[in-house]
């Protein structure tokens, strides 16, 4: 039924509201494994809220397959919970108030059934060989496209669904999946047809990174107002003293196909544990892609995270962090660039509640054309017991071209009284003495102004801890600073 045929429905006949309760209950009795659309608190006013909700809810239910894995069973049930009494956000709720969302709202969404691909060549994605790398193509794992080397005793990367470790599945059977977030956390906790997890055990240090790459191989025309529509997801278990790099990479073959990724990543550091953890998101320019990452560090753990996001009409990345216990540290540096009619959007929170704990973050951004769009909302909220906290925020963002737009909300909640905390933004065109500076040593206008606005994204793209991704990410960038591909 169409979306504007069922909201009549709903509007101009009650008893429809019970038909489809009972319709409901029905797709679930058919399938008892995967009870994800039943739950007698529901009452019918809450339940269909929102008619657009419940039709790609039902939608993702009709597409995946039953599982007999009780961690996925306690995801989906728990995401259900709350799926249905959850409206589509609008530019009336503060969160979304910069960011537009009706271009996911107005398509046609098709869950992406499991894909048959036969080789990586048939992507045109690159490949990188010198790293262990997990596949993922449109949320399903793909292990022929995999090359993963062998890992340290007891470190497991794979499917959720395929654990044969007893003492792995009880860690993750003990982890609750308890966070909730916006809407699209909630569909891709229904809609994720399985779960990579990443677990190292106590005192394990993986030495090589592991790659994550997310190929997103079905795509859409612009005018069939269609997006097939995915939901990856990675739990990450990194036990006491354990170490790991990770490296989550998004690409699209067709920089012009139309689709949505809607990307979740959960993890968990351990005491005394570290992750680094690089993000590059490079999809098509007609892409909607949307990601949460929630993050708790146990005491005197370290989280790091860099990224670099490029691509996607419309891209947002949520970063959730709680530091759960004294003395952690957290460092946040992130990049975005529009060079077309693009929305960039990084929503972050960070929560401090022990004593010592270290948190910093740089945030840039590049709009590098009339139509594109940033935003950056970044909260540091420094709680009574998080005293002697060291909290540092910054935001720089360039905009190179007329009616450019960027939205920046620093936001620092201090209730500590024995802390060091700054946060700062600013908001420019390239200064006329730096390029001054180069005119004068001989240096072209065009030149000039490639070489100051790669100079400020380096700055992040330099602590890519691996030298082969931070090649490749220069390289990426100094592609999309061709003057030629502005008017897109």
């Amino acid at each position: 039924m169409a979306l504007s045929a069922l909201s009549s429905t709903f509007s101009t006949n009650p008893s429809a509201l019970s038909t489809s309760l009972s319709k409901t209950r029905r797709i679930t009795q058919k399938n008892p494994k995967f009870s994800v659309f039943t739950t007698p608190k529901f009452t019918p006013i809450s339940a269909l809220s929102d008619p657009y909700v419940l039709q790609i809810a039902e939608t993702l239910e009709d597409a995946l397959p039953s599982t007999s894995s009780t961690p996925l069973q306690k995801l989906r049930i728990s995401s259900s919970d709350t799926l249905l009494s959850t409206p589509w956000p609008s530019r009336k709720d503060e969160p979304f108030r910069f960011t537009d969302t009706s271009f996911i709202k107005n398509s046609r969404i098709e869950p992406i059934q499991p894909p048959k691909i036969p080789s990586l060549s048939s992507l045109d994605v690159s490949v990188d060989t010198l790293l262990p790398t997990l596949t993922i193509v449109d949320g399903y794992i793909m292990d022929s496209l995999s090359q993963l080397n062998e890992f340290p005793g007891g470190v497991y990367v794979g499917s959720l669904l395929r654990v044969d470790s007893e003492a792995i599945m009880k860690r993750v059977s003990e982890y609750e999946f308890s966070f909730k977030g916006d809407l699209f956390w909630l569909l891709n906790g229904v809609g994720t047809p399985d779960v990579v997890l990443v677990y190292v055990p106590e005192g394990c240090k993986v030495e090589n990174p592991l790659l994550l790459r997310y190929i997103s191989a079905e795509g859409s025309d612009k005018e069939s107002k269609t997006l097939p529509f995915s939901n990856p997801r990675v739990l990450v278990l990194v036990e006491k003293g354990g170490e790991i790099s990770i490296v989550e990479e998004y690409v699209g073959g067709d920089t012009d196909k139309c689709y949505w990724t809607n990307s979740v990543m959960e993890v968990v550091v351990g005491e005394g544990a570290k992750v680094s953890h690089s993000y590059i998101q490079n999809q098509s320019f007609n892409a909607a892609h949307i990601k949460w990452t929630w993050v708790q560090q146990e005491s005197t753990s370290k989280y790091e995270h860099i990224e670099v996001s490029t691509g996607g009409k419309l891209s947002r990345h949520n970063i959730h962090i709680q530091q759960v216990g004294p003395e952690t540290v957290t460092e946040l540096s992130t990049f975005h660039m529009c060079i077309s009619d693009q929305t960039q959007d990084l929503h972050s929170k960070l929560v401090l509640d022990h004593p010592r704990g270290v948190s910093q973050q740089i945030h840039k951004c590049i709009v590098a054309h009339s139509s594109g769009q940033a935003v950056f909302d970044g909260n540091v909220q420094v709680n009574r017991y998080a005293q002697q906290t060291d909290a540092g925020q910054l935001t720089r963002s360039l905009l190179l071209e007329p009616r450019a737009t960027v939205n920046v909300k620093p936001n620092l909640q201090i209730i500590a009284d024995d802390v060091k905390c700054s946060h700062g933004a600013a908001i420019s065109d390239l200064e006329e003495d730096q390029l001054f500076y180069f005119r004068a040593r001989g240096v072209d206008a065009e030149a000039a102004r490639k070489a100051l606005i790669f100079s400020f994204a380096a700055e992040v793209v330099d602590r890519f801890p691996n030298a082969s991704i931070r090649k490749k990410v220069e390289t990426h960038i100094r592609e999309l600073l061709d003057p030629s591909r502005h008017s897109r």
